[in-house]
């Protein structure tokens, strides 16, 4: 047998990727899939490699859309790869998502979004050296061989997959990225969704690796360097308004509106990223959304990473 599919889910909810499974265009003799529910999604995905038979262990999110030549695809990257370990795809947003999910889709394929984590989001180009920000689990394909030695770790969630990936790459098993096989998978479809998406990614990557770890990536540390920053000049305005004046009337020889300096420019940015991504996307209507989403996910990321260090330290 080639693959095993572990699709973990969490109880009573639904698994839309089981019928696309069902119509995989693949001989059915070659695949098993193993359903494993639970609350847990790293010890379900242990659970399913302990029972898996393939020579590949594919992980798939129960709430995401593959296409009919999923695995066909899968075959492609390894004949003309075979000495590749780990590879994953992107997750795209689908089509049909509502308008809020779609733009917030956007947002997290962008530059400005999301830094380096926009790979995860986006189609790019074939890489064969990749770490942890180009790959999630709800699209990875591994080797038997590699989840025989490396396994999630069930005390992170979210977060358990940078962790695989880190894991395997430390371990010397080599990681890459394809275009080849999509999956498509539904966004958060409001602000409180996404930003308690955000604060439990940040959340977690102080317990997931050292702050030395963190701080040799600093596009994982600016969020929360942001945060701080607004929450001081939230501060500084309340004790001294005045200061605001400063910056309306630019006065620039007023160390006030040296404080705004950077706030200002991280205006002008998302203003730009806001066309910018709303072109990309062939979509006008994101450009009214996208200037609110930024933030958010930035703030977001950031307080829930400063709130793990807290946690981590008490």
């Amino acid at each position: 047998m080639k693959y095993s599919l572990i699709v973990p889910v969490a109880p009573n909810r639904d698994a839309p990727i089981l019928e696309c499974i069902k119509n995989l265009d693949y001989p059915k003799h070659e695949y098993h899939v193993l359903v494993i529910y639970g609350t847990n999604p790293s010890v379900n995905r242990n659970k399913g490699i302990e029972r898996s038979k393939g020579q590949f262990v594919v992980f798939l999110d129960d709430d995401a859309i593959i296409e009919k030549d999923y695995l066909k695809k899968i075959d492609e990257f390894f004949i003309n790869h075979p000495n590749i370990d780990i590879v994953g795809g992107p997750q795209l947003t689908p089509k049909d998502d509502r308008w809020f999910a779609k733009v917030s889709g956007y947002a997290l394929s962008s530059t400005f979004g999301a830094w380096k984590l926009s790979n995860r989001y986006d189609l790019n180009s074939e890489k064969l050296q990749v770490d942890e920000t180009a790959l999630t689990s709800a699209n990875l394909v591994c080797k038997k061989s590699a989840v025989e030695k490396i396994k999630f770790d069930p005390s992170l969630f979210p977060g358990e997959d940078p962790k695989f990936i880190s894991d395997a790459k430390r371990a010397g098993f080599s990681v890459a990225y394809t275009p080849r096989f999509i999956l498509y998978h539904k966004r958060r479809p409001t602000f409180n969704g996404l930003m308690k998406q955000m604060f439990n990614y940040g959340k977690v990557r102080p317990k997931k690796e050292k702050f030395i770890e963190t701080l040799s990536r600093p596009y994982f540390i600016i969020p929360s360097i942001f945060f701080v920053y607004v929450l001081a000049l939230m501060l500084v305005s309340l004790m001294q308004p005045s200061i605001t004046g400063s910056v309306i009337g630019l006065q620039y020889s007023s160390w006030g509106f040296y404080l705004f300096l950077p706030l200002i420019a991280y205006l002008f940015l998302m203003l730009f990223f806001a066309l910018y991504d709303s072109v990309r996307n062939r979509d006008a209507t994101a450009l009214f959304l996208l200037p609110l989403l930024y933030p958010l996910i930035h703030l977001s990321y950031g307080a829930g990473m400063l709130f793990g260090y807290v946690k981590k330290t008490v």
